[in-house]
């Protein structure tokens, strides 16, 4: 399997998870099942989307393939079907989900690589698509995103997206590039989450309130 037959494999395999990830979310805002699609849906290919659009990228991939987006709106239903078992199910799409954030950022980045970008635009890029889906995700629920006060999140997606744009300025084999970022996001989200790592907080108090 060509390493790009590979990567769309992962980002096939996340973008269905990462539509369930947001259907639990609309569920526990008890949305109804078009609140449902929509938030699983922007939780799939927002980050994606928002990519191709500021670089100009069309057509955007769930527009050329439209079956990919039939796929992820009966992703986003599953949930509803099943909802009394995902309780038993929480480790699996943490797990899951720090792949997704992995496969992302550097999908983000690779794709931009190749449109000719330079390596900092790449970096954003990898960020952009590895976490704006959770943040479109957590507006649309009225929370205040992930990235910013939970565990590592963003920073994760950053550290990840410049390993692979250094890798392939280094000129390494895209087997190596790709699986020493992938096993480092994975391995540093997981870490976090398991660790409860987080970046320091600001808080201001205004006392003239």
């Amino acid at each position: 399997m060509q390493d790009s037959q590979f990567v769309m494999l992962l980002w096939f395999v996340g973008v269905l998870a990462e539509a369930m990830t947001g259907a639990l979310a609309a569920g526990r805002k008890r949305m109804d099942l078009f609140g449902v699609m929509i938030v699983g849906c922007a939780t799939a290919i927002g980050g994606g989307t928002l990519r191709d659009i500021l670089l100009g990228n069309y057509p955007l991939i769930w527009v050329e393939h439209s079956h990919y987006l039939l796929a992820i709106i009966l992703a986003s239903l599953l949930p509803v079907l099943i909802a009394p078992l995902m309780r038993y199910l929480t480790t699996l799409f943490l797990t899951i989900d720090a792949l997704g954030l992995a496969v992302f950022s550097v999908i983000g980045a690779q794709k931009t690589l190749a449109l000719g970008f330079s390596p900092s635009v790449a970096i954003v890029m990898g960020v952009i698509t590895g976490v704006f889906g959770g943040v479109i995700r957590d507006v649309l629920c009225n929370e205040i995103p992930l990235i910013f006060h939970k565990e590592l999140y963003g920073i994760v997606s950053i550290v990840t997206a410049s390993c692979y744009v250094i890798l392939q300025m280094a000129d390494t084999s895209a087997w190596i590039s790709l699986g020493v970022s992938l096993w480092l996001g994975f391995s540093l989200r997981l870490l976090a989450i398991r660790f409860r790592w987080s970046a320091p907080t600001f808080y201001y108090f205004d006392k003239a309130q």
